[in-house]
């Protein structure tokens, strides 16, 4: 079902930022509809200047065009005003290439980043006309897949999506397109498809796995029901990303997004070991591009797509290898073209100050810092590995250099944390604009801003708090409050914080079994959407959803994990062994730091994988 370009444009008229909409962009691919076997939906659950901003989208985008016999289209969540105008003229959700409907494409496929975005799937769901419920699907309907960390635990959703793809997708990614390219061919009933999609290195099939529950509410055990499915699903991994496909073209956007620059990806996994992490567990080993390679694309990038700024992605971008070596070569090679190099949230002990130097040359931009913490017991507690020196010497050389805004991050609630802990954030901040006002009149740059921004901690699955408690609302309410208050004496400096409802719901849906699946189904009924975004949050909403599933939100956010407590992620195999997570937890509480792994194996569990773990052989330690 194609849209008619009259009925979608007279729905622009009436809407805000209509180029949300349009399609067209540079660098997109339509292809003859007729003329591909396999059409892919790529569904981003949130609005285009967020979802246009997703590297992950680019490269999945890139990847599966480049099959001569694939298509892959775009689907973002409409805005409100959209959404109503498309529900009273009866358009379904169409693509952003063909302006097709989206229960036309053979498979559609999520990328999960944050549990707060799972309304949407569901809203885009029904206003594409597909079917919400997996076990409901017809053998027309398309294969519903998902993929993204937060699919480490599947099972909120697993009521509604066919197939989740654990880990790295690039490879993966096109296993399940020739399968069910090759499955819509057969006539062969839906649930062959399935699994065989099943058999496939990485990915998990909810359908094929019975769940039963202990009578205190807790998970008593996952079982697969059929051969075809393993009981566990190992996580699928790039070990070369320097052969990894990687976009040379990406699709330019006609409005402002998010991040409106080049993403360059110049490594992927951390080795730093901090415990609240989930990426820097789930990413594990650290794999980077080399710099001919890097160099080699930012200079194709920036060729097809005219951006002026460039931003060097990874967790960690101050520990690749080259730093130096690569923003002083892309300096000099896109000088001419005054790009710019920016650098995301920063390690404080990297070795950065030549390197900002170097990106200083074009156009100075905002510098983001994360200490985490207040306090260097929590930041033990941790293992955030940094000091407060460390940011003294970084910012210094910042300011120095003429930067004059800095963004600190920190999270309050973690564990063991005290009001000692939020006293020592609005210390450090005050630290950090007494070293601006340090430097020289004629030297510093005018205008200092200092942005501190405190999020509230959420324990995720795979890290070493995944069986701590969330602090309570109340708790982290007056907290803010706290903090509030305290950084009203400190000039220069700007405290923003997240909405603790919002940090609730999260904290619920990371850690969430698949009973979960009826409390986001009845809260799609009351019109929950768009959650993260604070004015349309409805907390009230997701409490009555809870109320009328008969479970208690705080059994999943507020409640400590036994040590043998079988968890809802336990049949994926990320990688990271228990035992490790549950040492690190141990040391947590001892306020005891982890090495980082490149001085010496840890033993995560990651080095099994032989080849693909750099720093395995390096003071082996036992999985214990």
């Amino acid at each position: 079902m194609t849209v008619s370009n009259e009925k979608i444009e007279a729905l622009l008229e009436q809407v805000q930022k209509a180029p949300r909409y349009t399609g067209g962009e540079m660098n997109t691919v339509v292809k003859p509809w007729d003329e591909v076997a396999l059409h892919y939906g790529f569904c981003f659950p949130d609005t285009y200047e967020v979802g246009m901003s997703h590297l992950g989208m680019k490269i999945l985008y890139g990847l599966v065009n480049r099959e001569p016999d694939s298509v892959c289209e775009r689907f973002f969540m409409p805005w409100t005003d959209m959404m109503e105008l498309m529900r009273q003229e009866d358009v379904p959700l169409f693509s952003m290439e063909s302006r097709r409907a989206l229960c036309d494409f053979d498979m559609i496929g999520f990328t999960l980043q944050y549990e707060m975005s799972y309304s949407n799937i569901l809203a885009m769901m029904e206003l594409g006309r597909v079917t919400l419920l997996s076990r409901d699907r017809r053998r027309e309907e398309p294969i519903v897949v998902a993929g993204g960390p937060c699919a480490f635990n599947p099972e909120p959703l697993a009521d509604f999506i066919d197939a989740f793809m654990i880990g790295d997708g690039e490879e993966v990614t096109l296993e399940v397109t020739a399968t069910i390219r090759d499955w819509k061919k057969s006539g062969a009933p839906r649930m062959d498809c399935l699994k065989t999609l099943a058999k496939i290195k990485g990915v998990y099939v909810p359908a094929l796995y019975d769940v039963t529950y202990n009578p205190d509410g807790t998970l008593a055990a996952m079982t697969p029901n059929c051969p075809e499915a393993p009981a566990k699903v190992e996580k699928c991994i790039v070990t070369d990303l320097d052969s990894a496909y990687y976009p040379e073209e990406i699709p330019v956007p006609y409005t402002e997004i998010v991040h409106d620059r080049i993403m360059l990806e110049i490594m992927r996994g951390c080795t730093r070991g901090c415990r609240f992490c989930q990426a820097g567990m789930l990413y594990r080993p650290v794999r980077e591009r080399s710099l001919k390679r890097l160099v080699q694309l930012a200079l194709a990038l920036e060729k097809s797509t005219g951006y002026e700024e460039m931003s060097l992605s990874s967790l960690s971008s101050g520990d690749y290898t080259c730093l130096a070596d690569l923003i002083r070569q892309l300096m000099k090679d896109l000088q001419q073209e005054r790009v710019s190099i920016s650098l995301p949230s920063l390690r404080l002990d990297s070795v950065l100050k030549e390197s900002l130097e170097e990106t200083q040359k074009v156009r100075k931009t905002s510098l983001t810092f994360a200490p985490e913490a207040g306090t260097q017991r929590l930041r033990d507690v941790i293992n955030k590995g940094v000091t407060e020196e460390d940011l003294m010497e970084k910012v210094s050389d910042a300011f120095q250099g003429g930067w004059s805004s800095v963004k600190l991050y920190f999270m309050i609630g973690l564990p063991t944390e005290t009001y000692e802990d939020l006293d020592g954030m609005v210390e450090l901040a005050r630290k950090v604009v007494a070293c601006y006002f340090a430097v020289p009149k004629g030297v510093r740059a005018k205008g200092l801003r200092v942005t501190v921004s405190a999020s509230s901690f959420v324990p995720k699955p795979v890290t070493p708090f995944q069986w701590e408690p969330q602090d309570t609302r109340e708790t982290l309410q007056q907290k803010q409050a706290y903090l509030r208050e305290k950084f009203k004496g400190v000039k220069g400096v700007t405290f923003n914080y997240h909405e603790s409802g919002l940090s609730f719901l999260e904290a619920c849906f990371a850690r969430g079994d698949r009973r979960l699946g009826g409390v986001l189904l009845r809260a799609h009924e009351l019109g929950c959407m768009l959650d993260g975004w604070t004015e349309l949050f409805k907390l009230d909403a997701w409490l009555q959803a809870f109320a009328d599933c008969g479970l208690d939100p705080a059994f999943y956010a507020n409640r400590r994990r036994e040590k043998d407590e079988l968890l809802p992620w336990d049949f994926i195999d990320s990688g990271i062994v228990k035992p490790f997570l549950w040492r690190e937890w141990e040391k947590a509480l001892a306020a005891e730091t982890t090495r980082d792994c490149r001085q010496g194996c840890n033993g995560c569990g990651i080095q099994r994988y032989k080849g693909v773990c750099s720093y395995a052989d390096a003071g082996r330690v036992s999985q214990g």
